[in-house]
């Protein structure tokens, strides 16, 4: 979508408050209640979390094959509100995907395996991002296809998706008989139903860790991938603007990353297993942090494959690191009765900075005068904050003794 937006001629600016629409993901919480209590009645048969994956990969084959239709230039206001449905369903799916991968795994008997399922998680959602946009970019640049026949294989791409999940992603119901045991437990009239929904959920996470903790760890999780959220948002803008072409893009970007990010991902998950949380997570974010300078680099040196090729490698491997170790620390954190809802909260305040504030991204190249150098030293200082909660963060979980103080 970005790459189209700067082909139709939108002004940086623009760009990154268009991308403000996927604020859903930072507020998927609200409603991830409603994927932890219900399943849908038409695809009830196909489980728990199953269901609601199905219904919200259809919504989303919609609305790309919608998108395929118009145009930035003469329907703006329709593509908006097309990209906001992807946007919401998408946000909502994560809950649902999110809830069957942490319900997979018991934290007393598998929690070592914890950090690999994670990094399955991560190579997963990279295969999607990194292979599709790759495939997207190809069709564009290589063909000359336009932005709109893109979409269109792109629904068709998930509905295949649709189907995939619909014959080998098997049946889920291993949370059901404890979820169901602790709402009778607060009785059956409507309004302990409402409670237990709506309210229980984030009471528990609460109860368990105490009101300072949960503080320090949803003002760590909104800090802590800031300065990647910002590079994130205008870095298609950056590369096209200074002068690599969308094959480049489509290579680098998109199929290096992804390699990149599936090897590094693994790897990370056996170095989270050795280092700890702590380290794991403090390591993480200093080399997240400095990679961002070798994109000031190529600000100044210009559009170099070489460069290119370095800066992706250095910012895959430290993304796919500090992304394995921040979805294991927050899995050892939520409660399996609540997944879905605790996973969705903690995970959408982290994306609070990556939708929302990061929207302002392109005001600060205009206000800078598209001066991308400083830019990339800025996202780099923005994780210093982070670290410094983290540290706080860490010795508190230590004191209550819910991580050990090795």
């Amino acid at each position: 979508m970005t790459g189209w937006l700067t082909d139709a001629g939108l002004s940086r600016t623009s760009i990154g408050l268009f991308g403000s629409i996927f604020f859903v993901y930072a507020i998927n919480f609200l409603w991830a209640p409603v994927i932890d209590r219900f399943r849908l009645p038409l695809f009830r048969h196909l489980g728990d979390r199953k269901s609601w994956i199905v219904f919200l990969l259809l919504i989303m084959t919609a609305a790309c094959a919608a998108i395929s239709l118009i145009s930035p230039q003469a329907d703006m206001l329709w593509l908006s509100l097309l990209a906001m449905t992807i946007a919401l369903a998408s946000a909502t799916c994560d809950i649902a995907i999110d809830g069957f991968r942490v319900d997979s795994l018991d934290p007393d008997t598998e929690a070592p395996l914890i950090p690999y399922a994670a990094a399955f998680a991560t190579s997963g959602w990279w295969t999607g991002y990194s292979l599709l946009g790759a495939a997207a970019f190809y069709m564009k640049g290589l063909s000359d296809m336009s932005w709109a026949s893109v979409f269109s294989y792109l629904a068709l791409f998930c509905l295949m998706m649709t189907a995939v999940v619909v014959l080998f992603v098997e049946r889920d119901s291993r949370r059901l008989a404890q979820l169901e045991k602790k709402a009778a437990a607060l009785g059956q009239g409507m309004w302990a139903q409402i409670r237990f929904t709506l309210i229980e959920p984030f009471r528990a996470l609460v109860q368990r860790y105490g009101s300072t903790i949960v503080i320090l760890l949803l003002s760590f999780l909104f800090t802590f991938k800031m300065g990647e959220a910002f590079l994130g948002r205008m870095s298609i803008t950056f590369y096209k603007e200074i002068g690599f072409s969308d094959a480049q893009i489509a290579t680098y970007s998109k199929m290096v990353t992804w390699w990149v990010t599936i090897v590094f991902s693994l790897i990370g998950a056996y170095f989270n297993h050795r280092l700890g949380i702590f380290r794991g997570l403090l390591i993480g974010g200093l080399a997240m942090a400095a990679t961002n300078l070798l994109f000031a680099w190529i600000a100044l040196a210009g559009p170099k494959e070489s460069l290119y090729l370095l800066a992706v490698i250095a910012d895959g491997f430290t993304s796919a690191f500090a992304t394995v170790v921040l979805v294991s620390f927050v899995t050892l954190l939520t409660d399996r009765v609540f997944s879905a809802t605790q996973y969705a909260l903690l995970a959408s305040i982290a994306n609070f900075g990556r939708t929302t504030v990061s929207g302002g991204s392109g005001y600060v190249v205009d206000l800078l005068n598209g001066d991308w150098a400083t830019f990339f030293v800025l996202t780099t200082l923005m994780v210093l904050p982070s670290l410094l909660i983290l540290w706080w963060l860490i010795r508190r979980l230590q004191a209550r003794q819910f991580i050990d103080r090795s």
